[in-house]
């Protein structure tokens, strides 16, 4: 897409993305992303205005753990252009724009997964806390709030939820229901729901960690700890006693943690099972469940790529999702949906022996895909198929409920 529009808040990249979908896939795939990057440092040494290329180029250096150079670059993207595109340009029925934050891969939901093969055209408009919200915006059909829950991402979904009352198009996931996701605002939003297990969260300071540990009562039970802002079991560590806790502090410095007390999930067989679950549109979808020995279980450090038995494990539990897991747990859906007010939301979760669905994490910008191969993880693709179209279907039922069947062609004015 041509930039037409003035605002230089919202200027746009003439050149679509590569993307993080394509990247990743190939990552998975085993293929050498050298060529690919000497692609884009040519085309930047050609031209050094073309933002895609430089947001591209940040993604990559991300997936090739180099996350100080993604901010970096991606800095150098954003002062050139804030709109991207995704994918060969051109007309599609339905145009869907993200709205997104400067950041790493948390920062935002990827959406860009969740479209592949949809027919939906998806754009990227970045914005920030410290600048004004466009006074005029891209072409779109439907608007999105990819923005994730983050200390850094909390001002611009407070600033973003005064506009979104009056978005001029219809608005997926509203900021200030994201911004309640965090870890001890999720508990307690979860208290007393029917079904759900939240055990309480509280955000320590270390000063006021250093006074848990040196209280005369400890804890009748472990406690895990985490720093703010940590994911997918970074330093995420169980203290059972208070000389544990002191350990910890002195390996992990920083200002602010999560402190919960720990529940003992494992199954009868002695072993750890946790789910991934889409919410989408109030309807619960599988999205992957591991098996571990570990109470700290996560997908690509659980047992499952080298274990046969637990891939079937997992088929089963997706072929049988609809009949079995959901209506355990429909209730406990239910009061998500409710609770937490959004359009897509995603739980990490599992089973406690009282039969109760133990959340342990929603937020909105867990990846969702189908890059696993096919050759060890037959079931998963069908399984993901369902997933995206239930997401792509949500979008045009957003867009019918607001337009009809008529495309938006006309930018408007964001009040």
């Amino acid at each position: 897409m041509q930039n037409s529009n003035p605002d230089p808040s919202v200027a746009s990249a003439t050149m679509p993305l590569v993307g993080l979908a394509r990247m990743t896939r190939l990552a998975m795939d085993g293929a050498d992303l050298a060529p690919l990057r000497a692609e884009l440092i040519a085309r930047l040494e050609r031209d050094a205005s073309d933002a895609s290329a430089w947001l591209d180029l940040s993604t990559l250096v991300h997936l090739q753990g180099d996350r100080s150079s993604r901010i970096a670059l991606q800095s150098e993207a954003l002062k050139r252009a804030r709109h991207f595109t995704h994918g060969a340009a051109g007309a599609a029925p339905l145009r869907l724009i993200a709205l997104m934050a400067p950041g790493d891969f948390m920062a935002n939901t990827p959406l860009e997964f969740l479209l592949e093969g949809s027919g939906i055209a998806l754009d990227s408009l970045y914005l920030t806390a410290d600048a004004p919200l466009p006074r005029s915006l891209p072409e779109h059909d439907v608007g999105m709030v990819a923005i994730a829950e983050s200390d850094a991402n909390l001002p611009l979904l407070k600033r973003l939820a005064a506009s979104a009352v009056s978005w001029p198009r219809p608005l997926i996931n509203d900021p200030d229901r994201i911004a309640s996701l965090t870890r001890d605002g999720f508990a307690r939003l979860m208290r007393d729901a029917p079904g759900v297990a939240a055990p309480p969260v509280t955000r320590m300071n270390r000063a006021q960690l250093e006074n848990l540990r040196e209280a005369v009562s400890w804890p009748d039970c472990p406690v895990i700890i985490r720093p703010v802002g940590s994911h997918a079991g970074e330093k995420l560590q169980k203290a059972e006693r208070p000389q544990e806790l002191a350990d910890y502090l002195a390996e992990v410095i920083c200002d602010d943690y999560y402190v919960s007390p720990f529940v003992d999930y494992s199954a009868a067989d002695g072993l750890f099972r946790k789910y991934r679950i889409a919410l989408i549109d109030s309807a619960p979808f599988a999205v992957h469940m591991a098996v571990s020995r570990h109470w700290m279980v996560h997908y690509l450090n659980a047992d499952m790529a080298d274990n046969e038995a637990h891939r079937l494990e997992e088929a089963l539990f997706m072929e049988r999702f609809e009949s079995d897991f959901a209506q355990r747990h429909a209730a406990a859906f239910r009061a998500v949906s409710e609770r937490t007010g959004l359009d897509y939301v995603l739980l990490d979760c599992a089973e406690t022996g009282a039969g109760e669905l133990l959340i342990f994490e929603a937020g909105t910008a867990m990846i969702v895909h189908a890059l696993d191969p096919v050759e060890i993880y037959p079931y998963k693709r069908p399984q993901m198929r369902k997933v995206f179209a239930a997401f792509a279907d949500m979008v045009r039922r957003k867009a019918a409920a607001r337009n009809g069947d008529a495309k938006i062609t006309v930018s408007a004015a964001v009040p």
